[in-house]
């Protein structure tokens, strides 16, 4: 199963949208329309590409959205870039999310005691090449990161691309600490820290900080699929997220959209035109500030 993506608008501006096609040529919902697995059998999980490692535009597949593309987010009407966190270059892994999954904000975790954050799951791609945004890749799953953000829960899966040549020797998140030392610790000290130079306070996580196995993290997934199953089936409240999907739901459900309809919401934005160029990010210097204090 392959997937293209199209770009509308301009690049870093708030017209920008990154819209979905199936290999029919036809637009869909990377939240929706694409499958969580890759592999049901062997646990291989779909992860949708926003964030490009080292890059700092901060992407998102637009919930809220007809159709899901993928945007950037708005604070306070600007764009949003994350802060260089030194000596960090941006994201540091290849981030974004497994589609058909939710973080549902009425349900308090066991674990965390905190809900949901109201978005589909977080992944950090950890392989050697850097990934497109839009991409849709094959990964595995090595273990799970339990933040808490402003209260919420905010798992962040850490896994590998099953194509990337280094995926046959990581099989656990073991593994990475034996074979990227340094690489777990710099992502918990990226996630503790990425929103100080924003004026927010520092990020904490369940379990102290440590990261969960496995068989944990698959278990987290799959929770979160059964909660995006109640969503698109109505038995848990959309709110204000947009759950119009052309491959799920039935013709009688208010939750389904047309070839036509899809089509004629893309042809209402603008065609891709030439970006603005990126600004240059003054959080830079308030990161060193910071750790300076420390």
């Amino acid at each position: 199963m392959s997937f293209t993506v199209e770009e509308r608008g301009n690049p870093n501006t708030l017209s920008y949208r990154l819209f979905f096609k199936n290999v029919e040529g036809n637009y869909i919902s990377p939240f929706h329309d694409i499958p969580m697995c890759a592999d049901e059998a062997q646990n291989i999980f779909n992860m949708v590409v926003e964030v490009p490692r080292w890059t700092n535009a901060k992407m998102e597949i637009a919930t809220k959205d007809l159709l899901n593309p993928i945007k950037q987010d708005v604070k306070k009407g600007k764009l949003r870039y994350v802060a260089n966190i030194f000596p960090h270059k941006g994201y540091i892994w290849n981030y974004g999310a497994i589609p058909q999954t939710w973080e549902d904000p009425a349900h308090k975790d066991d674990d965390t005691s905190c809900c949901g954050d109201n978005d589909p799951i977080d992944v950090c791609e950890i392989g050697s090449r850097v990934c497109s945004r839009g991409e849709v890749i094959k990964v595995k799953v090595l273990g799970v990161l339990a933040m808490i953000d402003e209260g919420e829960t905010d798992w962040k899966v850490i896994a590998i691309n099953v194509d990337d040549p280094e995926a046959s020797e990581f099989n656990s998140i073991s593994d990475v600490r034996r074979l990227k030392p340094g690489y777990l610790e710099a992502t918990v000290d990226w996630f503790r820290r990425y929103k100080v130079p924003d004026g927010k306070p520092e990020n904490c996580f369940a379990f102290n900080g440590e990261f969960k196995d496995k068989d944990f993290a698959i278990n987290v997934i799959k929770n979160t699929h059964t909660f995006w199953k109640n969503l698109i089936s109505q038995k848990s409240k959309a709110g204000e997220l947009n759950c119009k999907n052309t491959s799920v739901s039935e013709g009688n459900s208010p939750f389904c959209c047309s070839a036509d309809e899809a089509k004629a919401a893309v042809g209402e934005t603008c065609p891709c035109g030439k970006g603005d160029p990126i600004p240059s990010t003054g959080n830079l210097f308030s990161c060193f500030v910071y750790l300076f204090r420390l």
